[in-house]
């Protein structure tokens, strides 16, 4: 298993875009990342956490959990009004809903992700209301499924994804590199209720 490489996201995030613009070709009309707008009753199964510095990466990070099966919201793209450099209550409000919406949270660490401002707040609250919360680390070099998570991000598990035994890619929760589960049997249970498997 190995962490999410910054190389592989950065081209996958490149075919989105050349798809995205072909489609645009094709139809003779503009088109934006996402032809998609949110429904306030849709649930989402993961709620990206980044930096706004991060768009790129962000974008190969959303349509690899979409090519693995997972519906993802990423602000920038389902709230394209959003202006996440202005604080505000109106800002905070239409986070909280879209959070309210999700199954879990993946807080995105990247070398930017240090400066965020949002960031810290949306672990927070998302933690407070559904524990669903684990770090999904991007690596320029992913040679293991080792993470050690600096401060309090140490307290949360991370994501990994490798393919299973019939070939499938799956994403996987660490709670550190001896223990795991598949992500649907962690979302399934309370913290409290969490029972790892052992590697090896």
């Amino acid at each position: 298993m190995a962490l999410f490489n910054e190389t592989s996201i950065r081209d996958r995030a490149k075919q989105e875009r050349l798809r995205a613009t072909n489609i645009y070709k094709s139809n003779n009309r503009i088109l934006s990342d996402s032809a998609s707008t949110f429904n306030k009753y849709k649930t989402y199964d993961i709620f990206l956490s980044h930096s706004s510095k991060d768009a790129e990466l962000i974008l190969g990070v959303k349509v690899t959990l979409e090519d693995m099966g997972y519906s993802v919201y990423v602000d920038w793209v389902e709230d394209s009004q959003l202006d996440r450099e202005s604080v505000n209550e109106t800002t905070a409000e239409l986070l909280r809903e879209r959070m309210d919406a999700s199954k879990s949270l993946f807080y995105v660490t990247t070398e930017n992700s240090e400066s965020s401002k949002w960031m810290p707040w949306e672990c927070g609250y998302f933690d407070g209301i559904k524990e669903k919360v684990a770090i999904l680390p991007i690596k320029k070099y992913s040679y293991d499924n080792d993470y050690n998570g600096q401060e309090y991000l140490g307290l949360y598990p991370y994501c990994v994804k490798q393919n299973n035994t019939q070939g499938k890619s799956c994403l996987w929760v660490y709670k550190n590199r001896n223990f795991y589960m598949l992500y649907e049997t962690w979302l399934e249970k309370s913290r409290r209720n969490l029972e790892w498997r052992r590697i090896g």
